[in-house]
């Protein structure tokens, strides 16, 4: 599996139970990396998506364990256990942080938009840099939105 995130300086992703920012090339990327294939999530993270609704062109399963959650156009599984045993290896976590914190053992790729920001923030991922079982192999260049600086970064599992 994979994952992709967009942390500020000291890992938050988010905040009210919204992202931190918007940032337009990264949602072309988080597009790019994700149409086509499946994406896991969580309930909250749904309901942040226009009109609370899956997203196109991908299978979206939901780990939730909220009774009678079924949203039209998506999978929801009760335990972690149940959606790995349906997930295809190829899935891409897309968070919040609940599932994050649940699949990042099973994820070996994790693509991160590092944003050169701190933002007010009540969820966090957790420092790869710090992580030794991560390691960076691939960094992007500077590159910056309604002064906002962020680049790309690459993390594998070693």
């Amino acid at each position: 599996m994979e994952l992709i995130v967009a942390v500020d300086r000291s890992w938050a992703i988010g905040k009210d139970g919204d992202q931190l920012a918007y940032i337009p090339g990264d949602l072309k990327r988080f597009k790019a990396l994700t149409v086509g294939r499946t994406v896991i999530l969580g309930r909250k993270t749904l309901a942040t998506f226009p009109g609370g609704r899956p997203l196109k062109e991908r299978r979206n399963m939901i780990l939730s364990r909220t009774e009678g959650f079924a949203p039209e156009g998506a999978e929801v599984y009760g335990s972690v256990a149940a959606l790995l045993a349906a997930a295809p290896e190829d899935a891409v976590v897309i968070g919040g942080a609940s599932v994050y914190e649940a699949l990042l053992p099973q994820c070996d790729t994790a693509y991160v938009t590092k944003i050169d920001a701190s933002f007010p923030a009540d969820r966090w991922f957790p420092d790869l840099d710090k992580d030794p079982a991560w390691r960076m192999t691939e960094l992007s260049p500077d590159m910056e939105h309604a002064g906002l600086r962020y680049r790309y970064a690459v993390y594998k599992r070693k």
